[in-house]
């Protein structure tokens, strides 16, 4: 009976541990590839140093999207809430979460290859920078969409 009663805040949780949970795993992933594409590009080009490092930290965005999203969400989580508003904290923890995961993987793959082609005497820092932003795009809809769902909670 004991669950029962307490499903919606177990649904939250869930959300919630996702919510932060997918997107800063792909933080960590997306920054470490680019760091470790960086220490190879220094070898080549040591002077570029600066967009290396512009380029590898780019992917940590999407955890700060998650734990963002906490914020939005945290004062809706209490011992009265409804099934419902459970429900809708898990459904938009899954969509940051796994839109996070994929686009924080992607946006430092996408940055490890520029970082590359960087160091190897190509200029194209800004070219990379507009094409890393495209994977974000689809963290930044699912951010947003999380400002949706509280609106309806």
């Amino acid at each position: 009976m004991e669950i029962a009663s307490n499903l919606p805040l177990i649904l939250a949780f869930i959300g919630v541990g996702l919510l932060v949970g997918l997107p800063g795993t792909a933080s960590a992933i997306g920054t470490a590839n680019s760091a470790m594409t960086t220490i190879g590009a220094l070898r080549k080009n040591p002077n570029a140093f600066g967009s290396y490092i512009v380029l590898s930290a780019l992917p940590g965005t999407q955890g700060l999207y998650g734990f963002a999203g906490f914020f939005i969400l945290q004062d809706l989580i209490t011992s009265q809430m409804t099934l419902l508003q459970g429900a809708a904290i898990l459904g938009g923890g899954l969509a940051l979460g796994i839109a996070g995961l994929f686009s924080g993987i992607f946006q430092g793959r996408v940055c490890a290859n520029g970082i590359d082609s960087i160091g190897s005497g190509n200029d194209v820092f800004g070219k990379t920078l507009i094409l890393a932003v495209f994977p974000e795009l689809y963290a930044i809809i699912a951010f947003a969409a999380l400002f949706l769902i509280r609106g309806l909670i």
